[in-house]
């Protein structure tokens, strides 16, 4: 037996039974950590330290530790081995870690040994240990405050513990950064103070009369002494005593005609001074008494506005403006206004009779009567009547047959009917109590008579009689009646007739409508205002905010019980003015309010404020007239039927300049055409609208209508002259205007030169005519110049043949000349429908109409068209600014905005102060 095999058995058995139980031990660690980490950091400090533990050390591998793993993927962190052999690991951060994100990680480790050899198998782990890591925070955030600024106030004479609280955050993740440590003020030389919470006091008194604002600058620092990277301003304003009203209102506004609405009060609201409220009422009033009525009313005069809201036709005016055919109210006292729109004021002493040919005859069952008044109550202990309107008779007796007026602040209408078959009770007086009639206030009143219902219209608001008394018709009599202004007419049963009942007051556009009455809506734009108060958003309001508007928009009433709707509120109200060329001026604003406190009527007193509104002067417009400016013509153009065509070539336009010039377009309200020179001579020559003859005067297209309507009927007037070389050169001027007489237009003049037929041949280059009225005739006096001879003495015996043959010439033209003037005269008549049809123009943009208050004066001439009246010498012209002395031609419309008014035959056309007398030329031949 050999020794040394035996070894080599148990060797190689001895190596087998090594490598079955190398590696029998797992690795051991703690059973838990604690770390903490840096934000921004990657090392983690772990308590206690990472180190893993083999009992099968120091065998290679079995005994070695190869790896840290983690378990959670969540966890931004990764665990190396510093040593294998003594276990050393570190636990490490794979990116950056924010505190400001997550503050705490917890997740398992284990440990794992390299195993049995050098491919890592049969490696053992270890049990799972818990890992707490902790984020410590870095002050990398500054302190930002939570707003932009700050604002306050403080009443004067007081120290104040805290006026108010600045408040300053940080983002930084940990109570130490997080948190803010102290405020410092950084303004120098302020009297304020502040503390590490951030409350500002005042270190001594103020006074609003040596500062009324302080702005001071505050900066934080957190508990790490980093400090804000930019200060918060702090305004402080200094109230004076506290007294209860309205604050942050100006006591001017100036509006801009054409900007729609403007807000009156957007910084406004009311100081209480602490008070508890119950109830606010407010009470915004537009005063515009000093204009017109009431509000701008200088756009349009009444007739004109009549005519735009689509009155009807046939009312009568009686309180026209003073003129030579409405002379009863030159003697009343006139307050205010233009001529076609006066206020006529009473006090008591006068009145006017209305002529008998104005008085309307024909009062049926339906009939208006409408004015504007303004009335206060009657002074003394006992109130009398005070008439405005009364028709009375006018001797014998002082029966009322029907009358207007005012007693005790009531408004009577009084209406006694003529006796008919039926003796029986009917309705005869109508009273009405309302505080209009009192107000001393413009009111617009409509009586709308339907027989036995009486209607009355205040500002468009309809009333019904509070009282209707009944009475016995008026037997009839042969005695006539007076209709007075202003008082009522006692003409029988006292010593000596006389107006009693004096009216005091002030009225205007006092009218009486027979036949008709007018509709409310109407009756509502006659009224209606076009400037005003608004709320701008109404459905922005409160609930409990309750507001209500006169008819007129000139007073708006308020009321709420929580004050900051209330405020809020009042910022929404507006001025408005719908005119695109307001008046302009003052209006006056006033403001009066009162509040009440839970378990007070009145708790405390707001006094009332007054502001106006400025409207700016508007953009005015420019009216240019252009055209043809000289007329070359043969004298038999102006003896013609149709006559001359003055302005055939007119052009109206208006402008206004805004920046760049731009056109606009707008209604005139009439235009004026004045004879320059010396005035036409009625019995030779004469001007014609239509076929119809117009006065000496010269005319005015009276009326609100377009320009291009305007133009239109311009274009038609003619100029005749049966005489014309007994006349001189005609100038005619043309002005317009718009807006009731506020803009003017140029002054286009017109030059008429007439062309005889001796002057044809000097003329012949110049003359502006047909070709037949383009023949040369030259005088016997001028044959010598065309044919002069060699000698002065005896003419030659061809100068005489020449002589002989032009006078020869010269009785022939004559003859022919004759004959034709009979073979035209002849004809005149046969072709008067021809030329009838040929001088109408298309009407249906424009009627001229005639002016129901003078109608009787046309009916009264007896002149009938198909006569040859003598002509009849008009009014003496005014050449002067006044108005009172042009006859004027009333025009409608047709467009379709405005109904179309009832006129009668524009063949009959009265004017203002005159009549339009139909005149016939001296051939025959009626027109």
């Amino acid at each position: 037996p050999l020794p040394g095999k035996v070894v080599c058995v148990c060797v190689c058995v001895c190596v087998c039974v090594c490598v079955c139980v190398l590696n029998k031990h797992k690795p051991w660690i703690e059973t838990s950590y604690h770390g903490v980490i840096t934000e921004n950091m990657d090392i983690v400090l772990l308590d206690p330290p990472l180190v893993a533990l083999d009992k099968d050390a120091p065998v290679p591998y079995a005994g070695e530790i190869c790896a840290f793993k983690i378990h959670g993927l969540e966890a931004p962190f990764e665990a190396v081995v510093l040593n294998g052999t003594s276990g050393e690991g570190q636990l490490r951060a794979r990116g950056p870690v924010d505190c400001e994100l997550q503050k705490e990680y917890t997740f398992i480790i284990q440990a794992h040994d390299c195993g049995a050899g050098p491919g890592g198998t049969g490696g053992k782990k270890s049990h799972k240990a818990v890992v707490h890591i902790q984020v410590n925070d870095v002050n990398e955030f500054s302190p930002v405050f939570r707003e932009a600024q700050y604002q306050a106030a403080v009443t004067e004479g007081k120290i104040y513990d805290n006026i108010l609280q600045v408040e300053a955050t940080d983002q930084d993740c940990s109570p130490q950064y997080s948190q803010i440590c102290n405020y410092q003020i950084t303004t120098s030389n302020t009297p304020f103070a502040i503390d590490r919470n951030g409350n500002i006091r005042n270190t001594e008194k103020l006074s609003f009369d040596k500062q009324q604002q302080y702005e001071v600058l505050v900066t934080a620092f957190d508990c790490g002494q980093k400090r804000s990277t930019e200060s918060v301003a702090v305004h402080i304003d200094v109230k004076p005593v506290c007294k209860p009203g309205w604050q942050g209102w100006n006591k001017r506004v100036d509006y801009e005609p054409g900007t729609g609405s403007k807000q009156l009060f957007p910084k406004m609201h009311l100081e209480t001074c602490g008070g508890p409220l119950s109830s606010v009422r407010t009470m915004v009033e537009l005063q515009t008494s000093h204009i017109g009525k009431g509000c701008d009313r200088e756009t349009y005069s009444e007739k004109s506005l009549q005519k735009l809201c689509g009155a009807s036709s046939g009312s009568t005016d009686l309180l026209p403006a003073p003129s030579v055919s409405t002379n009863w109210t030159a003697s009343l006292v006139t307050d205010s206004g233009r001529d076609s729109d006066l206020i006529f004021r009473f006090d008591g002493r006068q009145a006017a009779k209305i002529p008998d040919q104005m008085v309307p005859q024909n009062l049926t069952d339906q009939f208006t009567i409408a004015t504007w008044m303004k009335h206060g109550p009657t002074p003394g202990l006992r109130a009398e009547k005070e008439t405005l309107l009364c028709n009375s008779d006018k001797t014998e007796m002082n029966r009322h047959h029907y009358s207007l007026y005012v007693h005790n602040c009531r408004l009577v209408f009084l209406l006694r009917r003529d006796f008919t078959q039926v003796d029986t009770f009917r309705p005869a007086e109508f009273h009405w109590k309302l505080e209009q009639i009192c107000d001393k206030e413009w009111h617009y009143y409509v009586i709308n008579v339907e027989f036995p219902v009486v209607t009355l219209y205040v500002d468009g608001v309809t009333y019904d009689p509070y009282l209707v008394t009944d009475d016995w018709p008026i037997h009839p009599s042969q005695i006539d009646v007076q209709l007075t202004l202003g008082a009522c007419w006692q003409g029988g049963e006292v010593t000596m007739s006389r107006f009693t009942q004096y009216f005091r007051g002030s009225l205007s556009g006092l009218t009486i409508r027979p036949g008709k009455i007018e509709s409310q809506k109407v009756i509502s734009c006659l009224q209606a205002c076009k400037e005003g108060l608004d709320i701008n958003s109404l459905e922005s309001l409160g609930k409990g905010i309750k507001f209500h508007f006169n008819p007129a928009q000139s007073i708006l009433v308020m009321e709420g019980e929580d004050l900051e709707n209330m405020n809020a509120a009042l910022r929404k109200v507006s001025y408005i003015n719908s005119r695109q060329f307001p008046t302009p001026g003052i209006r006056h604003l006033h403001i009066s309010t009162s509040v009440q406190c839970f378990g007070e009527d009145t708790c405390i007193s707001i006094p009332d404020i007054d502001a106006v509104v400025m409207v700016l002067q508007p953009s005015e417009p420019r009216i240019t007239i252009a055209g043809v400016d000289r007329l070359t013509r043969p004298a038999a153009d102006l003896r013609g039927p149709a006559g001359l065509t003055l302005f055939q070539d007119l052009h109206i336009i208006s402008t206004v300049t805004k920046g760049d010039t731009e056109e606009i377009i707008h209604n005139l309200d009439y235009c004026d055409i004045l004879v320059l020179g010396e005035e036409l001579r009625p019995e030779q020559e004469g001007l014609q609208l239509q076929r119809m003859t117009i006065e000496t005067c010269p005319p005015s297209l009276l009326g609100v209508d377009s320009m291009s309507n305007y133009e239109q009927v311009i274009r038609q007037v003619h100029y005749h002259n049966w005489h014309p070389t007994q006349t001189p050169d005609r100038k005619f001027r043309l002005t317009c205007s718009e807006l009731n007489g506020r803009y003017t237009s140029n002054e286009f003049t017109l030059e008429i030169s007439v062309l005889h037929k001796s002057e044809a041949g000097e003329h012949v280059n110049h003359m502006v005519a047909p070709p037949q009225y383009m023949q040369v005739v030259h005088h016997p006096a001028m044959v010598h110049s065309l044919y002069p001879t060699h000698g002065s003495g005896v003419p030659s015996a061809a100068t005489v043949v020449i002589v002989i043959c032009i006078a020869a010439l010269v009785v022939v033209v004559v003859l022919g000349i004759y004959r034709i003037h009979l073979t035209h005269q002849q004809e005149g008549r046969s072709s008067d429908t021809t030329k009838e049809g040929e001088l109408d123009w298309n009407d249906s943009a424009l009627n001229i109409t005639v002016n129901p208050m003078e109608q009787g004066q046309d009916t009264n001439t007896g002149l009938n068209r198909n006569q040859n009246p003598k002509p009849q010498s008009g009014l003496p012209c005014q050449t002067n600014s006044s108005r009172l002395g042009h006859t004027r031609l009333w025009t409608a419309s047709k467009t379709a905005h405005i109904p179309e008014l009832e006129h009668p035959s524009s063949s009959q056309l009265i004017g203002e102060t005159g009549t339009f007398i139909p005149m016939a030329p001296p051939y025959g031949t009626s027109h």
